[in-house]
C-alpha cells in the first residue's frame, strides 16, 4: 500500500501547482523524452510586482500525440517570488522522433494581463519492429499451394523503410514497405509444393524483415505445414542393386571396308545390405565388333568390392604402383588393399593387354599415414618380359631381364598454403640398373598460388620412364581485383612406356607468361607472350618446329551471348622444310543458350609456316548444338571442317549426330552417328554408327520387411451414416462397410497420412480426431479408430464500451485532424490443444471460426498493440462445444479514462539553503 501511494504522489500528484520561491538560477531546459510514457516539464514564472497575482494557465503542445494531463489551472504567484509551475505531460507512443513545443498561456484574472511561455522539448526515437506468425496450414496436398500470413507491426515512433524477404517461399507484396509507428500489416507468402513429392514431409516457411536504416536487426518468424503426398512413392520391402544391361548395334566402315556387329554390355554398382556397408561393382563389355576407337568400348570384365577397410578387385583394370614404376598400365589381374588405423598394406597383379613388352608384373606396397593430409609408402614392382619376337617399343627401349625396382612416394602438408610431394624408385635387371626422382611443391596464397614439378630418370632406368627429364610450371599473382599476372612452363617427358591402345601426344617444350585484366564485370582481355616447340613422335614426321608468338584474348559477354575472340602473331622456324617464316592465327568463338539448346559457333583463319609450305592458309569451322527437348529426349549435333595436324594422335569427330530418348521409365534407346578420322589419318574419313538399347533395372538382394495391413472402425458419434466413406493412404484406398469397418492390405511397412475423402461424408461431418493423421506401421496388423460426428462453430462481435464521468478531469477522446482514424484491432486464437486457429479482429465488427472439432476449446485474446486507452474487460473463454452447437462470444474492449482528482491542499516544493561554514 505505501509503494502505491508513493507511486500516486510521484506521478499524479504533479499534476497540481507547485510554487516556491526559487534560487535564480533554476531555469527550463530542453529533455530528452521517451514515447509511451507520463512526464512532466517545468516552467519559471515571476511577479515583480508589489502584490499577489492570480493567473488562468492553459496549456497548448505542438503535436497532438502530446497532451497535457491538465489543460486549464489556475496559479497564485505571490508577490516579488518566482514560482515553479511543472505541467504533467502524456507522451503518445506513436509520437514521431522530434522537436517540439509545449506553450503556457497565462491570463491574470483581475486585470487581464497576459504572458506566454515557450519551451521545447525533444522526443527520441524509439524503433520496435514485432513479426508474428499468425495463420499457416495445418497441412496442404501436394501440387497445392502454402499460404501463410505474418503480422508486422511498427511499435515504434519512427517510420520505417523495410525490406521483406523470404529464403523459400514467395512474399505477396512488393519487396519494399513504408511502416508508420503504430500501424500493422499483415504480410502473406506463398510457396507451390511438388505434385510428384513421393514422401509426406513438412515445409518450414520464413519471412525475414529488416529496416534499410538498420540491416543489423533482423526479425524472422517461421511456419511449418506438413505436406502430403498426392502420388507417394511406394516403400520396397527388398533393398536393391542398380543395374543397367544395354545392347549395341555398331557399324563402322574404316578405310573402304565394311563391318557391323552386336555389343553387349552389363553395369552394376551398388550395396548388398540396407546398412550400405559394403559396395559392389561390377562391369562386363563383350567383344567389339569393329575396330577399336575412341567413340566405341573395349571389351572388359571386373568385379570390385569395398567394405569398411577392405577393396578387392578381380579383372581389367588400369594398374598403377607409383608415377615413376607404372603410372597407367591397363590389364587384366587382381587387386588388394586393406586399411589399419594408419596403415595400409596392398598390392597387384597385372597382365598388360596393349604392351606387348611386359608379360606379367607384381606389387606390393605399404602406405604410413601420418594425419590427415601427410602419408609415406613404400613399395616394390617386380616386371616379367615377354619373350620372343616383340618390336621396340615407343623409344626403342625393352627389358632384357627380370626387373626389381623399390620405390618410395611422400605427400607432406606443410602448413595450410604449403604441400610437397615426391618419391624416388631404383631399378635393376640382370644387365642394367637405373634411378629415378620426382619432386612436386604446390603453394596456395591470398593473392598468389602456383605448382611446379620436376621428374628425372636415367638411362637404365627400367620403370614408366625412361632416360628423360620434364619440368612443369604453373604460377599466378593477383595484383588486384582487376588484374593478374601468371606464368606457364611444360616440358614433356621424351621416353615412357605408354599402351599402345592410342597413339601419344607429340612432343612439346612451351613457354608463356602475360597478364589478365577484368575491365568489366562480364568482360576480360588477356595478353600473352612466350615461346613453343612441337615435335612429330612418328615417322615420317608431319611437323618440327619452334615459335615465338604474341597472343591477345578477349573474352567477352553481351547478353545472352558469350564472345571469344584470339589474335596470335608468331615466328616459326620450321626444322623439317628448313625455312623461317610468319604464323598468324585469328580465332573468333560464339556461344548463347535459349529455347533450351545451347549453341556453339567457332571459325578460325591461319596463315603459318609450321608445316610443309611456307605461308600455308588454314580455314577451320564449325558448330555443336545441345538441345534438351525435354526431360526425356536431348539431341546433340556437332560439325567441324578439318584439324591442325597436331591433334593426329586421337579420333577426331568432323560429323557427328547423337539422340537420347527415354521411351519409358527404366528404358532408353540411343542413336549415333558420325563421320571421323582416325587416329594417325590425316584425311581418310571413316563413317561409324551405333544404335544401342539400354534397360536399367533394380536387383533385389535383400528383403528388408514384410507387408503388413491396417485395420479400423469409424464410430458414429451422430452422424447420418458411416457406411461407404473412402479412406486414402497413400496409393492405398479403401472403404467402409455398412458398420464402419475398413481395412487396408498389403500394405508396404513406413509412415503414412490417413485421410477421408469428404465428398463421402455429411458436409458438417468431422472427425473427433485431427484427420489428416500420422500412422506408422511397422507390424503385421495394425488398428486405427477413430469416430465421426458433427462440427461446431464460433461467432462472435467485438464491442467498444465507452465510460465516463463527471467532476473529473479527464483526457478527451482526440483524433488528430486531417488524419485517417486509425483501425483498433485484436487477435484472436481458438485452440483445444492440437489444433490452433488466429485471426484479426477488429472493434465493432464480427468474427467467426467454422468446422470446429466438438470438444474443450479455449478462446485468447491478444492486444496487438492494442492503444493503451482500451481496455480488455475478459480475455481468455473457456467452454466445451457439443456437436453441431454455434457459441457466440461478446469481446467486449472498453476505452479507459485517465482521471485526475485534486488533493484539498497543494504541496510545497523547495530547496534548503545551506550556508557555508566560515
Amino acid at each position: 500500500m505505501i509503494k502505491i501511494w508513493a507511486l500516486y504522489l510521484f506521478i499524479l500528484l504533479p499534476v497540481l501547482t507547485f510554487s516556491q520561491k526559487q534560487p535564480k538560477e533554476f531555469v527550463s531546459k530542453k529533455d530528452s523524452l521517451l514515447p509511451g510514457t507520463a512526464t512532466s516539464v517545468s516552467f519559471t514564472l515571476e511577479n515583480k510586482t508589489l502584490i499577489n497575482k492570480t493567473y488562468d494557465i492553459r496549456i497548448e503542445t505542438s503535436n497532438p500525440y502530446i497532451r497535457p494531463i491538465l489543460n486549464r489551472n489556475e496559479l497564485t504567484i505571490p508577490a516579488e517570488e518566482n514560482t515553479v509551475y511543472i505541467v504533467p505531460l502524456r507522451i503518445a507512443t506513436e509520437t514521431p522522433k522530434g522537436v517540439y513545443n509545449v506553450r503556457l498561456y497565462g491570463t491574470e484574472k483581475s486585470d487581464g494581463e497576459q504572458f506566454i511561455k515557450t519551451l521545447e522539448i525533444e522526443v527520441v526515437g524509439n524503433r520496435k519492429l514485432s513479426l508474428t506468425a499468425i495463420n499457416s496450414p495445418e497441412f496442404v496436398k501436394a501440387g497445392e499451394t502454402i499460404t501463410s500470413s505474418f503480422l508486422l507491426k511498427n511499435s515504434g515512433n519512427v517510420a520505417e523503410k523495410l525490406i521483406l524477404e523470404s529464403k523459400n517461399a514467395v512474399v505477396d507484396h512488393e519487396a519494399s514497405l513504408l511502416l508508420p509507428p503504430g500501424e500493422t500489416k499483415i504480410i502473406n507468402i506463398t510457396k507451390n509444393t511438388n505434385p510428384d513429392l513421393g514422401k509426406n514431409e513438412y515445409q518450414n516457411l520464413n519471412l525475414s524483415v529488416y529496416s534499410i536504416d538498420n540491416p543489423k536487426e533482423n526479425q524472422t518468424a517461421y511456419s511449418s505445414t506438413k505436406i502430403i503426398s498426392v502420388k507417394p512413392t511406394e516403400d520396397d520391402i527388398y533393398h536393391r542393386l542398380p543395374v543397367s544391361a544395354s545392347l549395341a548395334f555398331i557399324g563402322m566402315k574404316n578405310r573402304g571396308i565394311y563391318h557391323d556387329g552386336f555389343q553387349g554390355e552389363l553395369y552394376g554398382k551398388g550395396t548388398l545390405d540396407k546398412e550400405n556397408k559394403g559396395i559392389l561393382e561390377f562391369h562386363a563389355v563383350s567383344s567389339n565388333p569393329v575396330e577399336f576407337n575412341s567413340f566405341t568400348q573395349y571389351e572388359e570384365y571386373f568385379i570390385n568390392y569395398r567394405r569398411d577397410n577392405l577393396f578387392a578387385h578381380l579383372g581389367d583394370k588400369t594398374y598403377s604402383s607409383s608415377y615413376l614404376t607404372e603410372f597407367a598400365r591397363y590389364g587384366r589381374g587382381a587387386e588388394l588393399q586393406y586399411n589399419f588405423k594408419k596403415i595400409s598394406i596392398g598390392g597387384f597383379y597385372n597382365h598388360p593387354r596393349f604392351f606387348r613388352d611386359i608379360k606379367d608384373e607384381f606389387n606390393v606396397y605399404s602406405k604410413f599415414k601420418i594425419n590427415k593430409e601427410s602419408e609415406i609408402t613404400a613399395g616394390y614392382l617386380y616386371k616379367i618380359p615377354r619373350t620372343g619376337d616383340v618390336k621396340l617399343s615407343l623409344n626403342d627401349v625393352r627389358l632384357d631381364s627380370n626387373a626389381h625396382l623399390p620405390y618410395v612416394t611422400g605427400k607432406f602438408k606443410l602448413d595450410k598454403h604449403l604441400d610437397v610431394s615426391g618419391e624416388l624408385a631404383y631399378s635393376k635387371t640382370d644387365n642394367t640398373d637405373g634411378t629415378a626422382y620426382m619432386v612436386q611443391v604446390l603453394a596456395s596464397y591470398e593473392k598468389f598460388n602456383g605448382n611446379i614439378m620436376y621428374m628425372r630418370a636415367s638411362p637404365q632406368f627400367s620403370g614408366y620412364f625412361t632416360n628423360t627429364s620434364t619440368f612443369n610450371g604453373n604460377l599466378q599473382y593477383k595484383v588486384s581485383r582487376r588484374l593478374g599476372v601468371f606464368g606457364n612452363y611444360v616440358q614433356d617427358a621424351r621416353n615412357f612406356q605408354r599402351d599402345t591402345l592410342f597413339l601419344a601426344a607429340p612432343y612439346r617444350k612451351f613457354f608463356q607468361y602475360g597478364i589478365n585484366y577484368k575491365y568489366m564485370k562480364t568482360g576480360t582481355i588477356m595478353l600473352y607472350n612466350g615461346y613453343q616447340r612441337y615435335q612429330d613422335r612418328l615417322e615420317p614426321r608431319q611437323f618440327d618446329y619452334y615459335e615465338r608468338f604474341f597472343r591477345v584474348s578477349i573474352d567477352q559477354q553481351i547478353g545472352i551471348f558469350q564472345v571469344n575472340l584470339q589474335g596470335q602473331f608468331g615466328k616459326t622456324e620450321n626444322y623439317l622444310s628448313e625455312f623461317s617464316g610468319n604464323s598468324s592465327f585469328y580465332t573468333f568463338n560464339l556461344g548463347f543458350e535459349k529455347f533450351k539448346t545451347s549453341f556453339n559457333v567457332f571459325g578460325s583463319y591461319a596463315v603459318t609456316s609450321r608445316y610443309q609450305l611456307q605461308n600455308q592458309d588454314q580455314f577451320y569451322y564449325g558448330a555443336r548444338i545441345i538441345s534438351r527437348f525435354s526431360s526425356k529426349t536431348d539431341l546433340s549435333i556437332f560439325y567441324q571442317n578439318n584439324y591442325i595436324p597436331e591433334e593426329y594422335f586421337t579420333d577426331r569427330n568432323l560429323f557427328e549426330v547423337l539422340v537420347h530418348q527415354r521411351i519409358f521409365p527404366g528404358h532408353e534407346l540411343d542413336a549415333s552417328g558420325r563421320y571421323a578420322l582416325q587416329r594417325g589419318e590425316l584425311g581418310n574419313k571413316d563413317f561409324i554408327f551405333s544404335v544401342r538399347y539400354t534397360w536399367r533395372l533394380n536387383v533385389p538382394v535383400q528383403k528388408t520387411a514384410e507387408y503388413t495391413t491396417l485395420s479400423g472402425n469409424i464410430g458414429n458419434l451422430g452422424v447420418k451414416k458411416t457406411e461407404g466413406i473412402r479412406l486414402m493412404m497413400g496409393n492405398y484406398l479403401s472403404m467402409t462397410d455398412k458398420n464402419g469397418n475398413y481395412i487396408f492390405k498389403n500394405v508396404t511397412p513406413g509412415d503414412y497420412i490417413i485421410e477421408i475423402d469428404r465428398s463421402t461424408t455429411g458436409i458438417n461431418d468431422i472427425a473427433d480426431i485431427s484427420i489428416p493423421a500420422s500412422v506408422l506401421l511397422n507390424n503385421k496388423e495394425n488398428i486405427f479408430n477413430f469416430g465421426l460426428t458433427t462440427a461446431a462453430n464460433i461467432q462472435g462481435h467485438i464491442e467498444l464500451t465507452e465510460k465516463q464521468e463527471s467532476n473529473q478531469f479527464s483526457f478527451a477522446n482526440f483524433q488528430p485532424k486531417k488524419e485517417k482514424k486509425k483501425r483498433e484491432s485484436i487477435i484472436i486464437e481458438a485452440s483445444n490443444g492440437e489444433q490452433t486457429y488466429r485471426k484479426i479482429g477488429f472493434i465493432g465488427e464480427n468474427f467467426d471460426f467454422t468446422y470446429l472439432r466438438p470438444g474443450d476449446w479455449t478462446v485468447k485474446i491478444y492486444r496487438n498493440g492494442l492503444d493503451r486507452r482500451f481496455k480488455i474487460s475478459m480475455d481468455t473463454f473457456r467452454f466445451a462445444l457439443k456437436a453441431s452447437e454455434t457459441k457466440k462470444l461478446t469481446i467486449n474492449v472498453m476505452k479507459q479514462q485517465t482521471e485526475v482528482k485534486y488533493q484539498q491542499e497543494s504541496i510545497k516544493v523547495g530547496y534548503n539553503e545551506i550556508k557555508k561554514q566560515k
